[in-house]
């Protein structure tokens, strides 16, 4: 034998390779056989609604609240729903031939905070010829606060949904916690580990779910809120142009 420390290191790595190759061969045949049992004890959405209990009903209708308000403010909150420059061009020329009563139908024809302040001027105007004009830029400013009011308040429903929803599951945990206890409570020796196991469901499922419908509501509040803040500077510029234009027809009559 040439080199038996040669020989020896050989055996000794083929020792510690054997267990690690035992263990890597059992691995996937021990995943395989797990994934089965894994598969077998997942919930699905009916025993998850089911466990989550009379709450799950709330949180399911806040969800459905708050998509119908998300849809509905995608659409109202357009430029073209808010300020439409296709009115306010319309508008600038019919004012500057003198067309004040087609101005004013079509304000009313038309349902965007932009209009509204058009007609509100329109007709202090057509009462009051001759007064202050400093008057008719206070009335235009108050409406257009208003709708102003009117686009922020849209969004504050988003907000009480993202507000609500984690207190709803907040309670369900509350009352899924003081279920678990009050079955250890009542008779701890005869305390079922289904009935333990139930409240804890209940408890986790609602918190789950409040905060499944609260966060998404919450961050779509966000995006809605700069929207809003985006077109009311648009309101404000588009109205302080009518203001100008109504102020021009009325010295030129």
């Amino acid at each position: 034998m040439k080199n038996p420390y040669r020989l020896l290191g050989g055996l000794v790595a083929v020792g510690l390779l054997t267990p690690v190759l035992a263990l890597s061969q059992a691995a996937p045949d021990a995943a395989a056989a797990a994934a089965p049992a894994a598969q077998a004890q997942m919930m699905t959405i009916q025993e998850i609604w089911k466990a989550g209990g009379v709450l799950m009903y709330v949180v399911g209708a806040l969800s459905v609240a708050a998509l119908a308000f998300i849809l509905y403010l995608i659409f109202a909150l357009r430029a073209d729903a808010v300020a439409p420059a296709d009115l306010l061009h319309d508008l600038r020329e019919m004012l500057g031939n003198g067309r004040r009563e087609e101005a004013r139908l079509a304000c009313r024809r038309s349902r965007s905070a932009l209009a509204a302040v058009g007609e509100t001027g329109l007709t202090w105007l057509q009462r009051n010829e001759r007064g202050d004009a400093s008057l008719l830029k206070e009335v235009m400013e108050g409406e257009g606060s208003r709708q102003a009011a009117q686009l922020q308040n849209q969004t504050q429903y988003l907000l009480d949904i993202a507000v609500i929803s984690p207190m709803v599951g907040l309670l369900g945990t509350v009352v899924g916690m003081l279920q678990a206890f009050n079955a250890v409570a009542l008779d701890l020796a005869r305390a079922r580990p289904m009935t333990l196991a139930s409240g804890v469901a209940m408890a986790l499922i609602t918190t789950i779910a409040g905060l499944v419908v609260g966060i998404p509501s919450m961050a779509f509040y966000a995006f809605f809120r700069g929207r809003v803040a985006k077109l009311t500077a648009q309101l404000e510029t588009a109205a302080a142009d009518l203001l100008g234009v109504l102020l021009a027809s009325r010295t030129t009559r």
